[in-house]
């Protein structure tokens, strides 16, 4: 059941909906604000625009949502694709004039691209460090030489200032599940890498990272590439 998708859909028909709930393993149920998927460029922060001016070659948006990112990248006249694997996200970015969006699993393409664009934390759909370090290789098959990645992400560690911090796992990784409408979906895991583990797991794997940017909230841009 695609209950994302669901409260997307409301809020892309109706300009409103109900509250769509983020349960965690760390606390209480978050709200989830529907609104800042459908984000315009000047809403955008900082972080999201300076990846955006740096998309070269042909861009694949990986878990592009209804398609903010990839309607600005449009308009700039990139080569973009945009992905997800939500049914309802795809049919909204084709109703909102996204050009190339596609319901796609990204550990199965077969295409090649030079950027590989993840926004709004969307590295995380990698789950785990383990799945990370399977990610940066999987990544090498579908970019085109010199390459390049381009994802936000942030380090969670505050979230334990009160509460040791988790000794049998990496403490970025989560396990979240929406709610809407009193219907839930499944759980899923999902990882916030601190820019640390990042340079020491790029390094490892043949990649050079460069941490683009930090702001204010500990969220940064980190740009990787082949040497």
């Amino acid at each position: 059941m695609d209950i994302y998708g669901n409260a997307l859909l409301d809020f892309h028909r109706f300009g409103k909906a109900d509250v769509l709930w983020l349960h965690n393993t760390y606390g209480d149920p978050e709200e989830m604000p529907i609104d800042i998927f459908f984000r315009e460029e000047e809403e955008m922060p900082e972080i999201e625009l300076k990846a955006l001016n740096l998309c070269r070659g042909k861009v694949l948006d990986v878990g592009a949502g209804v398609g903010s990112h990839a309607l600005l990248l449009d308009k700039k006249g990139a080569e973009v694709t945009a992905i997800d694997i939500s049914p309802i996200a795809v049919q909204i970015m084709q109703e909102r004039g996204v050009k190339k969006p596609q319901l796609q699993d990204f550990f199965t393409l077969t295409e090649k691209y030079d950027t590989l664009l993840f926004m709004m934390n969307g590295i995380g759909l990698t789950g785990t460090l383990q799945g990370f370090e399977n990610f940066l290789q999987s990544a090498k098959k579908v970019l085109n030489l010199n390459g390049q990645l381009l994802f936000d992400s942030s380090d969670i560690s505050y979230l334990y200032e009160d509460m040791p911090m988790p000794t049998d796992y990496y403490f970025g990784e989560i396990s979240y599940c929406y709610e809407y409408k009193k219907q839930k979906g499944n759980w899923f895991n999902w990882l916030y890498i601190d820019p640390a583990t990042l340079q020491r797991l790029s390094k490892q794997h043949g990649w050079s990272c460069k941490i683009v940017e930090v702001d204010e909230q500990d969220q940064y841009l980190a740009q990787l590439t082949r040497p």
